[in-house]
């Protein structure tokens, strides 16, 4: 009879709270059952793990072999959990001391030969694993994420025989490598040229953390403006931008370390859907207004937009957060943004100096369409046509003097 214990981390919204592989090898016909609430990708890995322990030159146990995932009411799935089950079963077989495995945490999924996978959520269960004081085991692929968490002790191995050969003594697993987090620029407000009082109202709105409401005919510079408000915003703070990493890392998008601390800026096309913008699936995974935490999400035409996914913004917007709750389990994303929606006054004209076809603009089809949650948003700019504003910034030669242009165009 032999028993081992392995420590993994699962992956649970933003946070990767700790497993337990448990190995069990008794007498009877040879048979490999995982219980634990086990999803078919993780039943599916007793395959993957017995070839690469037979390439890996180990010997399989022809044994009954019991694997527990504990705790057994938290689903699991992916590939996550391979190697652990794979050193469990070696460490119950007798072929690694299982005293050396209780001081690590292990993620990675396996092929066939042996090599190690990334997986999705490295960074929440680095952060989690220094917590608790143990040395996380990852591939090479997740080494440049989980490298961000300054204070966790992680190491690389790129194969399952590397892994095993590093177990006694860990200055044999290389740490991970801190990578350049220098960033890249970002879009600047200089870019601008006119619209004086559209970029005043872009910094107050910056400022005050105001949400904001662009008005104005094609091609006047609204989504220019939107999205040079990202570089108006100081960059995040330490615990601000683990988070947004954490967000990033289980979402599946995968993590620019040229991007670390600074603020997100999400554009998604007006035919996504309300899943598309607060999260869903099985498993839950993070929306659009979760992606855009501590950033700006931009939304561009907007009576263009499904009234039925505009509405589901509305408690996120007051809350914070999102809760995606679903048959199996319940989740809860960050969900603090800036929105800034964009939207042309009128379908009938292109030129806010002309006439409008419905005098009051509250009454167009396309504003009337909108909930009272976004005809009342902090602030409200309109703007008018770029042409003008261009040809007096050329021939006075200074962006402030196409201000009073821009007045009249309010009025």
């Amino acid at each position: 009879m032999g028993l081992a214990l392995v420590y993994s981390r699962a992956r649970a919204g933003v946070d990767a709270p700790l497993v337990r592989v448990e190995v069990h090898l008794s007498g009877g016909l040879p048979v490999t059952q995982i219980v634990g609430l086990a999803e078919t990708s993780v039943r599916e890995s007793r395959e993957r793990v017995r070839a690469a322990l037979l390439c890996a030159r180990f010997d399989f146990p022809q044994r009954r072999i019991t694997l527990n995932l504990a705790p057994a009411d938290l689903p699991k799935e992916g590939g996550r959990y391979d190697l652990a089950i794979a050193l469990g079963i070696l460490a119950a077989s007798g072929q690694v001391d299982p005293q050396s495995l209780l001081q690590y945490e292990f993620l990675g999924e396996l092929g066939l030969t042996g090599e190690l996978r990334p997986v999705a959520g490295a960074l929440p269960a680095a952060i989690a694993a220094a917590e608790a004081g143990r040395i996380l085991v990852v591939p090479p692929g997740n080494a440049a994420e989980a490298a961000l968490a300054e204070h966790a002790d992680v190491r690389v191995a790129r194969t399952l025989l590397e892994c095993c050969a590093g177990l006694g003594n860990p200055r044999l697993l290389p740490p991970v490598e801190r990578v350049d987090t220098t960033p890249l620029p970002l879009p600047d407000l200089a870019d601008v040229r006119g619209q004086a009082h559209a970029r005043r109202a872009l910094e107050v709105a910056a400022a005050g953390g105001h949400h904001l409401l662009l008005i104005g005919s094609p091609g006047c510079g609204k989504t220019l403006l939107a999205s040079r408000l990202p570089s108006l915003l100081p960059d995040t703070e330490e615990t601000e931008a683990l988070q947004l990493a954490a967000i990033a890392s289980v979402s599946g998008e995968g993590l620019d370390p040229r991007r670390w601390r600074q603020r997100p800026f999400r554009a998604p096309h007006h035919s996504a859907s309300a899943a598309a913008l607060v999260g869903g699936g099985n498993p839950p995974c993070p929306g659009e207004i979760s992606l855009a935490h501590h950033g700006v999400l931009f939304l561009d035409e907007l009576p263009e937009w499904n009234r039925s996914a505009l509405e589901t913004l509305r408690e996120p917007l007051e809350s914070g957060h999102i809760r995606i709750a679903r048959a199996a389990r319940s989740v809860q994303y960050p969900a603090r943004f800036q929105l800034v929606a964009a939207m042309n006054p009128c379908p009938c004209t292109y030129d806010m100096k002309l006439p409008l076809a419905t005098p009051d603009v509250t009454q167009c089809r396309d504003v009337k369409g909108l909930s009272n949650s976004f005809r009342s948003l902090d602030c409200e700019l309109g703007l008018g046509t770029c042409s003008g504003c261009i040809r007096n910034w050329r021939r006075e030669g200074s962006p402030g003097s196409t201000e009073p242009r821009h007045q009249a165009a309010y009025q």
